[in-house]
């Protein structure tokens, strides 16, 4: 290993005194001017990990749904997926690293992971829109130089697209092209071919506004535009000519304020879905003649899709075991409809897509999102086979017709993770298929009314949760406190945990009335203050 070249460049990127970083879910995030020397490291690393796996590793420097001053790093493993725990240990160790032991953490990852300083090594990177990001892009160059790797440069893209071109690179492209043209041709394809069944006089059906957060998810529909059908008119707004990243608009802030985003006139039952700033989540929404406005999020297209999905699976006559992976934070009606009305399996994990994903890939065919909007279908390779043998060379008419749409729904989604753009798509064609308009699939079933609040404690690490986070554990008393609270409401249910970033603990509540569940939720957050350690002012009830 060449460590005076990893020195030298080290001296270009040295760390902040006292600054302390984890890497979470989500990689790296804070304010941009404190990343120089983690984006410098993560290129250390990502050559490591290449070496290690004879496999492309991705770097992608983004914030997602941040505000624009900060930004942040996220590795991505060889066929698309995050990075594995062990290697996010050895990322929070190496951005935290004094100058002086660089070197030694470098050699005993080597030496731990029989890293073979020879081996090649290829990095992907990509960037978003943020002003600081081409220059921190530059720094995970630097990172990868040093150590002797290869790297190309894909400049602007969205999160899902540098994990997608990661995952062709290392099945030889089989999953298909490396480049964002590969990834808008087979997209596009798909969604075309898919399409073709839909009724003609569905013309206004295919009509859609769209958010895109002034993030790159705008530069890269604005790229795909010419590639889509002539029948799907999508009218972009936020694109980033005028307004700050994720500012009053974006997935995220349309998901926590339950209202449309600043820039985006919404006329009566049309159809309008937001992205975030890095376009890896999606969530849809309208106004009804009252002009009240509706959300459609993360559970509801879950419900949607895997509805698709089971019918086909239905008319081919195959028996793949198909599930639906939740959260805790997933809203109870849909859970009941998935089971009690559609039949599909439901399972719950941990909050984080990295646990939905893992779970997902447990059956023939998992469909997962947060209620956030974030999520996507993964396939089996089995399941795949079989789908795609039927579509070529099964007899008879309908199940063959049906097998073609599989194929066509796999190739149309992106499985290596969440992606806004396809995951958009697979709507839009879902919604024609059906002759479904967006108020009749938010009425597949009504959302219980449910509320979210945060309590800050002392120590977070006071709560430990068990049951996908949906019981304390510790401290002592404070599960049979709620579960005395939640008796005294109907349909109800709530549960509290830590928060992964910051010393405060969530809660959660749902209950057949929206005051019922604002009394449930505070109850339950004067429970967590007083049995949890609380600190400021006692929770206040929800105005």
């Amino acid at each position: 290993m060449d460590f005076e070249a990893v020195a030298k460049y080290s001296a270009l990127h040295l760390k902040p005194a006292g600054l302390s970083l984890q890497y979470g879910t989500a990689g790296f995030r804070t304010k941009a001017g404190h990343l120089d020397h983690v984006m410098y490291r993560m290129g250390l690393l990502a050559v490591l990990r290449s070496r290690q796996t004879k496999s492309t590793i991705g770097v992608m420097v983004t914030a997602s749904h941040n505000p624009e001053e900060d930004n942040g790093v996220k590795l991505v493993d060889p066929l698309g997926e995050m990075l594995t725990s062990a290697w996010e240990e050895y990322a929070t160790r190496l951005a935290n690293a004094e100058e002086q032991e660089i070197q030694s953490i470098l050699t005993e990852i080597c030496q731990k992971e029989a890293v073979k300083l020879h081996q090649y090594a290829s990095v992907f990177i990509g960037r978003d829109t943020r002003p600081s990001s081409e220059k921190l892009s530059q720094s995970v160059i630097d990172g990868v130089s040093a150590l002797g790797g290869q790297y190309h440069d894909y400049g602007l893209v969205t999160t899902p697209q540098l994990h997608y071109m990661v995952c062709c690179q290392n099945t030889q492209e089989h999953y298909g092209k490396a480049t964002v043209e590969g990834y808008y041709q087979k997209l596009s394809k798909a969604f075309g071919e898919l399409t073709k069944q839909a009724s003609s006089s569905g013309d206004d059906q295919m009509c859609l506004k769209i958010d895109c957060a002034n993030g790159i998810g705008a530069l890269k529909l604005k790229e795909m535009e010419r590639y889509l059908p002539k029948k799907l008119l999508i009218h972009l707004y936020n694109d980033g000519t005028k307004e700050k990243l994720n500012h009053l608009c974006g997935a995220d802030f349309v998901k926590v304020h339950q209202k449309p985003p600043l820039g985006l006139e919404i006329k009566p039952h049309e159809r309008c879905c937001s992205f975030d700033g890095d376009a890896d989540r999606i969530v849809y929404y309208y106004n009804d003649t009252a002009g009240h406005f509706h959300l459609v999020d993360g559970d509801k297209i879950a419900t949607l899709i895997s509805t698709f999905i089971k019918e086909l699976l239905i008319k081919i006559g195959q028996t793949l075991k198909m599930a639906v992976v939740q959260t805790a934070y997933a809203n109870g009606s849909s859970t009941r409809y998935l089971e009690e009305t559609m039949k599909v399996s439901v399972h719950c994990t941990k909050t984080g897509v990295k646990h939905l994903h893992h779970k997902a890939q447990e059956f023939d065919i998992g469909v997962y999102f947060e209620a956030n909007g974030h999520g996507t279908v993964l396939f089996s390779k089995a399941a795949e086979e079989k789908i795609r043998h039927m579509a070529k060379e099964e007899k008879e008419n309908q199940k063959r017709e049906a097998a073609k749409m599989l194929e066509n729904t796999i190739d149309l989604i992106n499985q290596t993770v969440g992606d806004a753009i396809s995951d958009m798509l697979v709507i839009e064609a879902i919604l024609a298929l059906k002759g479904l308009t967006v108020q009749q699939w938010d009425a597949i079933y009504t959302d219980l009314p449910n509320r979210q609040l945060k309590v800050k404690v002392a120590d977070r690490r006071v709560i430990d949760t068990t049951d996908a986070e949906r019981r304390a554990v510790t401290p002592p008393g404070l599960q049979e406190k709620i579960d005395e609270l939640v008796k005294k409401y109907r349909v109800s249910r709530a549960f509290v945990r830590p928060s992964g970033t910051e010393d405060v603990v969530r809660v959660y509540s749902e209950a057949d009335t929206q005051e019922n569940a604002d009394s449930l939720a505070h109850e339950v957050s004067l429970a967590v203050y007083h049995l949890a350690g609380g600190i400021g002012e006692p929770p206040q009830p929800v105005c």
